[in-house]
């Protein structure tokens, strides 16, 4: 497999204040995350760059016009159809959603925060593939440490983890790159691309907005706004040179592999 890049973004209402004890209105948390959204839009165009948005349902309803004309040239995916709630339902309800407003099909599911979703009950509702595990230990989140470090079949349902290195599993999410050096990021993304011949990459639309307003852990602030987009450039432009950027659902469908609870690499 030649090396290619799975950038997305994850498309939900601003609503990360509200784990600190600051209450947002439903309003701003659309406002936040629309401002960073045409941001990452800018800078895909500029860049020629093909990305995956992983969409709640209620954004989308929200932002109708702007999650057509994203669909028109990246992957639309499910991101639930809340960020702040989940049940079963969801999961046929979002992508029904998303289907009606951008005319597309949607063929991939990330759960909010990444938390843990029968793989049988994604499948059941018609996704081809799951992208919402990151397979490293995050204090108070989630230790997803032994498990599968790379695309693997789990139910007839791809799994898309999120990258992490070899050996150490140091998570290339978007915690990562704001608080760590560029050229580190840049070193140990090259180091595994190098190893699983892909990258698995995520990012929020609100990370690209000044948030420095708001009630959060100076780690989640740090880089946010202007400067956040002007790291993901120089870090977008260095990935350019290493590998070609692809939707999901072409990396899914670039598989040549059973269907089976088969590890991929």
């Amino acid at each position: 497999m030649n090396k290619v890049i799975l950038l997305s973004f994850d498309i939900e209402e601003f609503d990360i204040p509200e784990e600190y004890g600051e209450a947002i209105e439903e309003k701003v948390k659309f406002e936040v995350s629309l401002k960073g959204l045409k941001e990452i839009i800018l800078l895909l165009e500029r860049l020629n760059i093909t990305a995956t948005f992983f969409v709640t349902a209620n954004f989308a309803i929200n932002n109708e016009t702007i999650i057509k004309e994203i669909s028109q040239k990246h992957e639309i995916a499910s991101h639930g159809f809340y960020h702040s709630s989940f049940s079963t339902e969801d999961l046929e309800r979002s992508k029904e959603v998303l289907q009606a407003i951008t005319g597309t099909k949607v063929s991939g599911f990330r759960m909010a925060r990444l938390k843990e979703v029968d793989d049988r009950q994604i499948k059941q509702a018609g996704y081809n593939y799951n992208s919402s595990m990151n397979p490293t230990y995050i204090p108070g989140r989630y230790n997803n440490f032994f498990k599968n470090r790379t695309a693997y079949y789990s139910h007839y349902l791809l799994n898309i983890p999120v990258s992490v290195t070899p050996l150490v599993r140091f998570p290339l999410f978007w915690l990562s790159f704001k608080n760590f050096p560029l050229s580190f990021i840049e070193f140990v993304s090259h180091l595994t691309l190098t190893r699983d011949s892909y990258l698995c990459l995520y990012f929020h639309p609100w990370e690209f907005t000044d948030i420095s307003s708001f009630k959060l852990p100076a780690y989640i602030k740090k880089h946010s706004g202007k400067a956040m987009i002007s790291r993901l450039e120089k870090y977008l432009v260095s990935l350019k040179s290493q590998g070609k950027f692809i939707t999901f659902s072409e990396f899914s469908s670039s598989l040549n592999i059973a269907s089976t609870d088969t590890l991929i690499k």
